[in-house]
């Protein structure tokens, strides 16, 4: 019998698994990848994060250089990795958690291949981010082009000299647009118009002022709405470019039709390529068969502790707690949190 089991070797996880040594456990984290450095490797190549380095580090190792830079994505996977090395504690990589089952004195974890595991607590750490979302958009089961998600996105070359629709008017459209207007002609498209908030206001970066205020912390349904977006952080580059036309911003179109898109205003134009930077859901299938998720999939929790199961946790879900609590800054402070409550 395993005291806590982890799933989830990435940020969350190891997060969590500090949590849990620091509070004198020892958790067997299970990741089913052969690093933990959870789904970093595979984003897009030239992903930068939008909040500096002193503000992107897990708990008790800080992220190194300078701390007023904004890393890139592979000085993020060699952090992850280098923390799960620092941290010391048990982890099992190629383990893909495929069921939990609760019984009388814990958990079953299944894996993979027939390994079966006893847990008193479990922490379901796979985070918010894994499975890429592809929402019904008008037509998109009879377009004839290339539809690939930012999941699938690396490099602009591909798409050079082509027609391209990204949809989405988040952190990661914007940048994947502005970077295809380099090689492609590109319109992005969403719902809503994109709202930017200045990425260093007076001097200071924005993470900075959230932190001060305390918006970075403020708890979901009491301070902060959950319908509060983020925004598109933004030197200036974004926006100059989107008013320059490169990419250009369009309103979602109305139909998909072979190659073709009718916008908004009706007018229709062949497309190339749609990517779709249209967000993640939590890849928790693995807990479906107990009841520990709701209809859509979402965890059944409040602040972190399943309403369903006394003794499953929940550590990286998008406004589990607050603003933060699916970044590299946030996963700590919740991952305190669900320890210290989980199991009593």
């Amino acid at each position: 019998m395993v005291e806590v089991v982890v799933i989830g070797g990435g940020q969350s996880g190891l997060a969590a698994a500090y949590a849990v040594k620091v509070a004198g456990g020892s958790p067997v984290v299970m990741e089913a990848g052969e690093r933990s450095t959870g789904s970093w490797a595979g984003y897009y190549d030239s992903l930068r994060l939008f909040s500096p380095a002193r503000y992107s580090a897990l708990p008790g190792l800080a992220f190194g250089g300078d701390p007023d830079r904004y890393p890139r994505r592979d000085e993020v996977v060699a952090y992850l990795a280098r923390y799960a090395e620092w941290l010391g504690v048990e982890i099992r990589t190629g383990q893909r958690v495929e069921k939990i089952v609760a019984g009388a004195g814990g958990f079953e974890v299944a894996v993979a291949g027939g390994e079966r595991v006893s847990a008193r607590r479990v922490i379901a750490a796979t985070g918010g981010f894994g499975a890429p979302y592809r929402p019904a958009l008008p037509g998109l089961d009879r377009f004839a082009g290339s539809v690939v998600h930012a999941a699938e996105y690396r490099i602009p070359e591909p798409y050079a000299g082509k027609r391209v629709v990204v949809v989405g008017a988040g952190n990661s459209a914007v940048q994947i647009a502005h970077e295809l207007a380099s090689e492609a002609r590109v319109t992005l498209s969403s719902r809503k118009p994109v709202r930017f908030v200045k990425q260093r206001p007076l001097g200071r970066d924005v993470h900075w002022w959230w932190s001060v205020t305390g918006v970075d912390r403020a708890p979901v349904g009491r301070w902060l709405p959950k319908q509060f977006s983020t925004p598109v952080l933004d030197g200036g580059t974004y926006r100059a470019a989107i008013a320059a036309g490169r990419p250009d911003r369009r309103p979602m179109f109305t139909d998909l039709d072979g190659d073709m898109v009718t916008w908004s205003d009706g007018g229709r134009e062949r497309v190339d390529a749609l990517i779709l930077a249209t967000g993640y859901r939590p890849g928790l299938g693995y807990l479906e068969a107990m009841g520990a998720l709701d209809v859509e999939g979402f965890a059944r929790h409040r602040s972190g502790l399943s309403t369903t199961h006394p003794g499953l946790g929940f550590v990286g879900l998008e406004w589990q707690r607050s603003l933060s609590s699916a970044t590299l800054r946030g996963v700590g402070r919740d991952a305190r949190y669900v320890v210290r409550r989980l199991g009593r």
